[in-house]
């Protein structure tokens, strides 16, 4: 599947100060990282190819109700201290709910980041697998027919499954959204 082919997901690391004052955040400070849904730049269209944007945000702004239009997550952080080695700061009920949340999503970047995160939570022990299904398409115009796979994997004690598009990544694709993701959530996965 050639549209998964995305070299970047151009989501920031964290800029050390807040989007709203433009305050340098210091080292110790409790912040909240947030991803927002950006619309494609038609000048840039390499720009933001999830849709997604991180942007953080002061606690004490954060608490006096300024939030970003089209919050599509957030979670909170603590700016490391200088040289301080990194650690995965992300609860596996934040990963779970982002897993949760793109169940909709429809463009190949964010499918394939569903997917990687969903293969995370799995090798957590957070999702166990219970099957596929296959859906296959029909063919149209000169289109010829294809097929989706679909995961079936119950979240560890839910009973409602999730059904996760397989994308069909090769090895590389998958290393490059793992490590996009990582970026992501600033830690190692």
């Amino acid at each position: 599947m050639s549209q998964f082919n995305v070299t970047t997901y151009d989501i920031e690391r964290p800029t050390g100060q807040c989007a709203y004052t433009g305050r340098s955040l210091e080292p110790g400070e409790t912040y909240i990282a947030t991803l927002v849904e950006v619309d494609p730049d038609p000048q840039n269209p390499k720009a933001n190819p999830s849709g997604l944007k991180r942007l953080d945000v002061a606690l004490k702004v954060w608490e006096a109700g300024q939030r970003p239009l089209r919050l599509f997550s957030f979670w909170k952080s603590v700016v490391p201290q200088p040289n301080q080695k990194k650690k995965v700061f992300v609860d596996d009920q934040v990963l779970m709910n982002l897993c949760k949340r793109l169940a909709d999503a429809d463009q190949p970047q964010r499918l394939a980041f569903r997917f990687v995160l969903a293969l995370i939570l799995m090798r957590k022990k957070l999702l166990r697998y219970e099957g596929s299904r296959v859906e296959k398409i029909p063919a149209s115009g000169d289109q010829p027919e294809t097929r989706r796979e679909y995961w079936k994997m119950i979240p560890k004690g839910e009973e409602e499954a999730l059904e996760i598009l397989n994308p069909e990544l090769d090895e590389a694709q998958i290393q490059q959204v793992t490590e996009q993701l990582g970026e992501i959530l600033e830690g190692e996965l």
